[in-house]
């Protein structure tokens, strides 16, 4: 089986000083570190997704700014860097494509945010055919509201790792996948 490891979004805007800033996102990013000299040592091709709003009322990703970079700590001379500009890494990108030259069909997927591009882009994956991992600890995401309520991030987070476990993906800790 010929693995690939997904990062999504690890971008600036995500991090302290940044226009969206994630609950968890160092332990996450520290995580998908891990994942990566993981992936590097046993020779997974990496492809680090990145987001471009093209949305016209967009507050963050803006192109051209500095909120829009990867974070300075991943060596994306390691990988591939994919843009996106949809909550699907799939949509309109080359992703499954580079995916299929290179023979993989299977997935470790890690990065931001839980709810929307990690939830979006697993099951996409799973449409496509792809078996994958997702890892929830190099995962992370911010509090929602709904109805007047507020839902916080670590609620957010698991809600949705619970519900793509089992069926669209496994969902694993960074020491379950390097073990």
């Amino acid at each position: 089986m010929n693995k690939a490891l997904i990062v999504i979004d690890m971008q600036n805007d995500y991090f302290a000083g940044g226009k969206m800033e994630l609950n968890n996102i160092d332990s996450a990013l520290n995580n998908t570190l891990k994942l990566v000299d993981y992936a590097y040592k046993n020779s997974f091709p990496i492809y680090f997704i990145k987001h471009i709003s093209n949305r016209a009322d967009a507050s963050f990703f803006l192109a051209n700014s500095n909120g829009v970079k990867l974070h300075k700590s991943l060596n994306t001379s390691l990988g591939k860097v994919i843009t996106k500009h949809y909550p699907n890494s799939f949509k309109d990108t080359n992703l499954n494509s580079s995916l299929k030259d290179a023979n993989i069909d299977n997935l470790i997927i890690c990065g931001a945010m839980s709810h929307m591009c990690i939830d979006s882009t697993v099951r996409a994956g799973f449409d496509l055919g792809y078996k994958i991992e997702l890892v929830y600890d190099a995962c992370a995401t911010k509090d929602l509201s709904f109805n007047k309520k507020i839902i916080k991030a670590d609620d957010v987070h698991l809600a949705f790792m619970a519900a793509l476990d089992g069926t669209f993906c496994k969902v694993k800790s960074t020491k379950e996948f390097i073990a």
